[in-house]
């Protein structure tokens, strides 16, 4: 059993002890109830304490166990908590650390709750897909008062305890402690033992919400901000239905939202998504205790938009940086924007002054390479060339002082040859930072084929620091994100010229879940990025078919929105789109010149192809080795490309599909003359796959 248990003068101490977090899991809800069992047949136990072993309380369920026997098996969670809540003798939670989901549950079951300031309150279930499912819904807004638990309960979002604590008519905590909570936690329950009837949250009713319109302006809002997700919703309903029902019948209603969710495919990419984004940072040759190098001081080769913005980065996380430029311009305009972004996030609020004066004085700037020698990381952000940045790298090699990291942030070029250049080539890595790069959360780390496993287990660890999250790929063209983003694109080319239009285009990916469809990703990135990779990928890969579509609207200077006009049109000062008629003249065009009749394109094909040409190109990374797993490509599309979270990434999707009927769907559009027929041979780990009822995540379909 996950627990341990002993009596302190009179008091039995049933301690949680299920690292990391003490995970509400079955051996541990089994633990409980022996517990609670045990020092209710000892007539020496007057009182009963349940804490937390080490840092935290109660971190929640072990979603490891979702889907599985232990989920199901006795004592189940109401199981657990109605043990707590029909105890014969008081049961008092001494709360420090985290109190989460579950753990949080387990608390309300109790009589009295005790709590040490700076702990960690929350119901995060609606991040995984799920409503609370152990009572959270029914028994917060009986504490805390419905406005405030259903924005806890919606948002997931974790409150710090000595903020409720202070709440008025909260009946949440019945002490703030400060010092030693277990042995306050012990003197409370020897002053209560007597006390009788025990306090219980059952007896306590919800009230009504000031605001008669509460349940459906939150329902709205949410439609926005949580745009397509389910659990949102059913939280507002759970909560609703506390404050309508009886505890027992809000508790049914509340496990049968749960049971629903739980088993859906919303639930099951969210948890993909959670569990993605902690194994990411696994590198399978580089062992945990692989020793860091000491990253104190930073240097950034270039004060452009990606140069500024990975800047923010380390600043935010309090690591001093100087930034190099060649010329006081482009110093002042770096630095210019660098305030700018800090100066509107205190205008909103978001950020002290204090903070933001102390983030800038701890950077440095300077035109002389010798100013940043004695760094212990340089990362450049200069063109994406590999003479340019050749160039960079023989500079940084002949100045920068031993054992410093050498990065570059290239998103697309050889970071093989780039550390080739240099005497130190396990020193170089790819940090491929994604812009807005004090906003994006993905950071593709770059391995090139000499960098060194220390290299690699430090950048993962100052990636942390910085708040991404990593995902390690090998050395290709484009990497992970954008060698599969290519395919996304090009099948995007295609479409329009066999028929479609590029509103529908957009507008079908952004019915998917996209955040934005491929042509408007292009004017907002710059349409001659893409235009520039092409050129280039026609000289080196001469086998690889592109419509000529995107070169035509480049040709025209229809490079995006910094000109007014890419794929759209834009009105001044606007970023609204504007179907264009020289775009669409462009187009046809083009389909005149290849003899092409123009036909009627689904929604559904358009949406299938421009995904599962990604997921081709997946199965072909995960088969060179490019990305180690296929939860890595999907943590690099949802972090880095606006993928849809509640899809998983376009592996996951792939399997939910079912890889057998991805296959079927290939050979349909291989069979399209339009197009390059050839790309759609499924790759042979997708072929493979298939055939022996896999997935591409683990286990069988």
């Amino acid at each position: 059993m996950s627990t341990s248990y002993q009596v302190t003068d009179g008091v039995a101490v049933i301690t949680l002890d299920n690292p990391p977090v003490n995970g509400f899991g079955q051996s541990t809800r089994a633990g409980v109830v022996d517990g609670i069992a045990k020092a209710n047949a000892d007539s020496a136990v007057q009182a009963i304490v349940i804490t937390g072993a080490g840092k935290v309380f109660c971190g929640g369920a072990d979603i490891r166990e979702f889907g599985t026997a232990k989920m199901a098996a006795e004592p189940s969670f109401h199981t657990a908590i109605t043990a707590v809540e029909q105890s014969g003798k008081p049961v008092v939670a001494a709360i420090h650390g985290v109190a989460m989901g579950g753990g949080l549950e387990l608390a309300l079951g109790c009589h009295y709750r005790l709590v040490a300031p700076g702990t960690q309150i929350a119901l995060p279930e609606v991040n995984i897909g799920i409503v609370p499912g152990a009572g959270g819904t029914q028994r917060l807004p009986r504490v805390l008062g419905v406005e405030t638990a259903l924005q806890m309960i919606t948002t997931g979002a974790s409150v710090p305890s000595e903020k409720l604590a202070k709440a008025p008519g909260q009946k949440l905590f019945d002490k703030l402690v400060d010092g030693d909570l277990l042995a306050a936690a012990i003197a409370f329950a020897k002053d209560v033992a007597a006390v009788r009837p025990l306090p219980s949250v059952r007896q306590l009713s919800v009230a009504a919400p000031a605001d008669a319109e509460l349940f459906a302006k939150t329902r709205a809002d949410l439609a926005k901000t949580r745009k397509n997700l389910e659990a949102p919703q059913r939280c507002v309903d759970c909560v609703e239905a506390s404050t309508r029902l009886d505890l027992d019948a809000g508790l049914a209603y509340e496990q049968d939202v749960f049971a629903k969710l739980v088993t859906s495919d919303q639930a099951r990419a969210l948890r993909h998504a959670f569990f993605g984004e902690r194994a990411a940072s696994k590198i399978p040759d580089v062992p945990d205790n692989t020793p860091l190098r000491d990253i104190k001081k930073v240097a950034v080769i270039g004060a452009g938009t990606m140069g500024g913005g990975i800047t923010m980065c380390f600043l935010n996380a309090g690591i001093p940086v100087t930034l190099l430029e060649m010329k006081p311009d482009a110093i002042d305009r770096g630095v210019g924007i660098i305030r700018k972004n800090y100066e509107a996030q205190v205008a909103k609020g978001k950020l002290a002054q204090e903070k933001y004066e102390q983030r800038m004085s701890l950077l440095t700037t300077t035109l002389s390479y010798d100013d940043i020698a004695q760094a212990d990381m340089v990362i450049e952000a200069v063109f994406e060339d590999m003479g340019v940045k050749s160039q960079v790298f023989t500079k940084l090699d002949s100045i920068m002082k031993p054992g410093a990291i050498l990065a570059s942030n290239t998103s697309t070029l050889d970071v093989d040859k780039i550390a080739e250049v240099t005497k130190r080539p396990a020193d170089v890595v790819g940090l491929h930072f994604f812009s807005p790069a004090n906003v994006m959360r993905l950071l593709e780390v770059v391995r090139s084929k000499h960098t060194a496993k220390d290299v690699m287990a430090t950048v993962m660890a100052v990636a942390k620091k910085i708040k991404k999250v990593a995902v390690v790929s090998g050395v290709c063209d484009g990497f992970i994100g954008n060698r599969m983003f290519e395919q996304y694109v090009r099948q995007g080319f295609f479409l329009v010229e066999e028929g479609a239009t590029v509103q529908q285009v957009d507008k079908a990916a952004e019915a998917f879940g996209w955040a934005m469809g491929p042509f408007r990703v292009g004017d907002l990135a710059g349409n001659d990025i893409g235009y520039a990779i092409r050129k280039r990928r026609k000289i080196e890969q001469p086998d690889v078919i592109y419509s000529p579509v995107g070169d035509a609207i480049c040709e025209l200077g229809r490079f995006g929105q910094k000109v007014g006009k890419g794929w759209y049109d834009y009105e001044a000062g606007k970023r609204e789109p504007v179907p264009s008629a020289e775009v669409q003249a462009c187009i046809d065009k083009v389909r005149a010149d290849k003899g092409i009749t123009p036909r009627a394109i689904s929604d559904d094909e358009i949406v299938q192809r421009l995904v599962l040409a990604m997921v081709n190109e997946g199965a072909k990374i995960l088969e060179e080795g490019i990305a180690s797993k296929a939860s890595d490509i999907d943590m690099v599309y949802l972090t880095g490309y606006g993928f849809p979270v509640y899809r998983g990434g376009p592996m996951l999707y792939a399997d939910m599909i079912g890889l057998p009927k991805v296959v079927e769907l290939m050979k349909g559009y291989a069979a399209n003359p339009n197009g390059d027929p050839a790309f759609w041979t499924p790759a042979p780990l997708l072929a493979k796959l298939a055939a022996e009822g896999k997935t591409f995540t683990g286990g069988k379909a």
